[in-house]
């Protein structure tokens, strides 16, 4: 009697609208991979991995739900070392996955790989809430700022040496995003865009290397470098071809484009789903930043609201780049869809950062919506 009764409370106190559009998600991603391997037999474990992953990623979710943010966030002397020593680890003993610019995986025993910037961005996000929560009250004090801007070029930099732009990009939108969120004065954002746009020269001359400039290029020169452009050319030609309604998840008439079940998975669903599945998948994941984001703004204290405007980040911004990149409007920077490609580690991460959201909406002392 007391487990259903503890089992109801949970039920009642969870927000289910978010739960529910992350599992409507989660069985859309193994859709879509079920439709590829349908077509290309030889594509058939990403699948598998991803129903295991999302099955894997919503009881963490759960557990995490039923764990108060705050002492969450109080562990950090636990995690963020763990997660720091892992992303280290990958500089001497990673691994490169195919199609990859970087060694960012670490294999385990059978086979199996993880990523552990993925577990990297969850920490940061705690550790740089709680770091916020404690001293939003005077962010716009230089040696405040400065602290902070120290905390959050810890992780850009790591990832940058590591050798994985794309995420080092998503560490520094969370930075961005949370320190917004405290109250950051506008006369540091011009600063900062200022600094930003005289940073671009040097970036391009002494950072970006070559096969990064050429991504950017062929952006405004089409056909330029057909090596660099045939995935988002084919990309393009998979979500042109399947014009307004596609050819069906199951209809064995896909276009194909490497790296289709995972960040180009955008182009499979314009291919079998149209532009009406395309619009769909962007709203479905909008939906789900939203909730998040609205969470947060209503939360009753600055720890919770900074948790949450973290977790928006990273949904939101991959979704923006990864679209973008499937559109051509991007370069290729590696960068998943949220909840939709298939990768395991990202997919439990991704709900871990769901289970943060969801400790918020719990352990708020007033109801967060009617």
């Amino acid at each position: 009697m007391k487990k259903n009764s503890t089992i109801l409370r949970y039920i009642r106190e969870t927000d289910k609208v978010l739960l529910l559009l992350c599992l409507i998600a989660s069985v859309f991603s193994v859709l879509c991979l079920m439709g590829i391997a349908n077509t290309f037999s030889s594509i058939t474990r990403p699948m598998k991995m991803q129903a295991l992953a999302s099955v894997l990623g919503i009881g963490l979710a759960l557990i995490i739900s039923s764990i108060d943010y705050h002492t969450l966030a109080a562990l950090w002397k636990i995690h963020m070392p763990l997660s720091l020593v892992l992303v280290i680890a990958t500089l001497i003993f990673g691994m490169q996955r195919a199609g990859a610019d970087d060694k960012a995986w670490l294999v385990l025993p059978g086979g199996l790989s993880f990523q552990p910037s993925e577990i990297l961005k969850l920490s940061f996000v705690l550790t740089f809430a709680l770091h916020l929560s404690l001293v939003h009250s005077h962010v716009n004090k230089l040696s405040t700022l400065a602290l902070l801007c120290l905390h959050g070029a810890v992780p850009v930099l790591l990832i940058h040496i590591q050798g994985d732009d794309g995420t080092a990009m998503v560490f520094a939108f969370i930075f961005i995003c949370m320190l917004f969120a405290a109250g950051l004065s506008w006369k540091y954002i011009v600063a900062a865009i200022g600094t930003i746009a005289a940073f671009i020269p040097i970036a391009w001359f002494y950072i970006l290397n070559y096969d990064q400039k050429q991504r950017i290029l062929v952006l405004f020169n089409p056909g330029s470098n057909d090596a660099v452009e045939t995935q988002q050319l084919l990309g393009r030609i998979a979500i042109g071809s399947g014009k307004i309604f596609g050819v069906g998840l199951f209809s064995g008439e896909h276009q194909y484009v490497p790296e289709m079940y995972n960040d180009f998975i955008f182009s499979f669903i314009g291919n079998a789903l149209g532009f009406l599945g395309c619009i769909g998948t962007i709203l479905l994941l909008v939906f789900i930043a939203v909730r998040m984001l609205m969470t947060g703004l209503k939360s009753q204290d600055a720890l919770g609201r900074f948790i949450c405007v973290g977790i928006f980040a990273i949904i939101a911004f991959q979704t923006v780049i990864n679209v973008g990149m499937n559109l051509s409007l991007l370069p290729v920077i590696g960068i998943p869809l949220p909840f939709i490609s298939g990768g395991g580690t990202a997919a439990v991460m991704t709900y871990a950062g769901v289970g943060l959201v969801l400790s918020v909406y719990r352990f708020n002392r007033k109801q967060l919506f009617l």
